[in-house]
């Protein structure tokens, strides 16, 4: 199967993928209502902080487990590629008991000080769905590195659409656990159900996807190190997130107060809805180019890094373009004209969304390659001096300047990402315009040939 039609079946499972978690959202927020209430639908929302943060971080290991599978497997070196498989599912092992571990004591700890007892949910109720849904999260790590097997296998899109398989099973499964009458029990246990049913096909279909010709893997210390330090490199990734977008929400309030901090997280909100459009470019690229650079076929590789890159800033500068136009009528349609948003502030919110379709995209080189630390060193720095800076603007220009801050983010990691990426490509960055025509020519024949 050609590169270019497999970067078309990826794009198709993840726009799929997105609208698949979009429904999630949407279908499941008026059963839990109709069937919990608001209060006890809130204290549900709020027991699973904890849960959904682990789900988003995994500790690093899967990400640095299946690029790292995935890049031996494309150079042909299936001895390696097995042993860092087998040293990677015992990692993630002992990942998921420590992630266990770390969950009884925190439980019993805040049984202790009676912190459930304070929730509408009754405590032991709480207690037990809490439990369970981290079980289940937990258990999730390994589809990262299962997530590596269909990557390596040329694959991506049937993980894609697996995971979106997933997401439906969830909800249909959580809508008739709610029409039953259920509890937060009850939906904790049927997600836990469904995570170990999918984990384990997730897996068993990856693995019958790849062929070691007869290699037996081994457990090895120095696998065991190599994906440990990898892994803490991918684990940097939610702080920084955590440093900006919550960071900044903190410098509005202690500043400018909750009316602001409305105006700010809503505004964010929109132009957090472009920038999830441009996602679609990472799944659909990643694993192409991830496996071509594995096996050594640099030219291809900067093709579609070209016409990743290329094809997201477009889109970018529309989605840009669009709401600089219409986009703050629409606003104020969104939000029942109840929130006031100066012109200024719209047009430099959304002057951040042409940068971050830079960056966003470029970002897809780092874990190709599997060079984790650079970007996360990068970004962490950078959102340090965004938030501080909009603390130092927002305390002489208000919103404004906080908002000018924020921006500036975008900007440097523009600036950064961009060209470190192509350094690492050994790419100069006239020749993303340049080189453009010869590669649509190339995806043209590509898509035309029956080869």
């Amino acid at each position: 199967m050609g590169v270019i039609r497999n970067v078309f079946k990826n794009g198709v499972a993840v726009v799929f993928s997105r609208v698949v978690r979009a429904l999630e959202h949407l279908l499941l927020v008026p059963f839990f209502l109709s069937s919990w209430g608001a209060e006890y639908y809130g204290e549900w929302l709020t027991l699973t902080i904890i849960p959904s943060v682990l789900a988003f971080s995994d500790l690093g290991f899967g990400a640095a487990i299946g690029n790292s599978f995935v890049l031996s497997y494309a150079s042909g070196d299936k001895q390696k590629s097995v042993d860092i498989l087998k040293s990677g599912f015992f990692l993630n092992t002992c990942s998921v008991i420590l992630g266990i571990l770390v969950t009884l004591a925190v439980l019993l700890l805040g049984d202790q000080f009676d912190l459930f007892s304070k929730s509408y949910i009754e405590a032991n109720e709480a207690i037990w769905a809490v439990a369970i849904l981290m079980a289940s999260r937990l258990f999730g790590f390994f589809n990262q590195m299962f997530d590596g097997l269909y990557r390596a296998a040329r694959r991506a899109y049937l993980s894609t659409a697996f995971q979106s398989l997933h997401i439906v099973i969830n909800i249909v499964v959580g809508v008739v656990v709610l029409c039953l009458g259920g509890g937060v029990v009850q939906y904790a246990s049927s997600q836990f159900v469904v995570s170990i049913i999918f984990t384990i096909l997730f897996g068993l279909i990856g693995i019958k996807g790849v062929s070691f010709d007869g290699c037996v893997g081994t457990i090895k210390r120095a696998d065991l190190k190599f994906l440990s330090w990898k892994g803490l490199g991918y684990m940097i990734s939610p702080i920084w997130q955590s440093i900006y977008f919550q960071g900044s929400t903190f410098v509005v309030r202690i500043l400018l107060g909750p009316t602001s901090v409305a105006v700010f997280n809503t505004v964010r909100s929109v132009v957090r809805s472009v920038n999830q459009l441009l996602s679609v470019f990472n799944g659909t690229f990643f694993p192409e180019l991830q496996y071509e650079y594995g096996r050594g076929n640099f030219e291809m590789v900067r093709r579609l890094f070209r016409v990743s890159v290329l094809m997201s800033f477009v889109f970018g500068l529309l989605g840009c373009l669009c709401l600089l136009f219409f986009g703050l009528s629409l606003y104020e349609f969104w939000t029942n004209n109840c929130l006031t948003v100066d012109k200024s502030i719209w047009y430099v919110f959304m002057i951040g969304i042409v940068f971050n379709a830079v960056w966003w995209t470029s970002v897809i080189v780092y874990r190709a390659v599997n060079r984790p630390y650079r970007f996360a060193i990068a970004s962490l720095i950078i959102s340090l001096v965004s938030v501080g800076l909009s603390y130092l603007l927002g305390e002489r220009f208000g919103l404004l300047g906080v908002v000018v801050g924020y921006v500036v983010f975008d900007f440097l990691m523009s600036l950064f990402v961009f060209r470190d990426t192509c350094r690492i490509l050994t790419i100069r960055s006239s020749e993303l315009f340049s080189g453009f025509s010869e590669d649509l020519s190339l995806i043209r024949q590509k898509m035309l040939s029956k080869k």
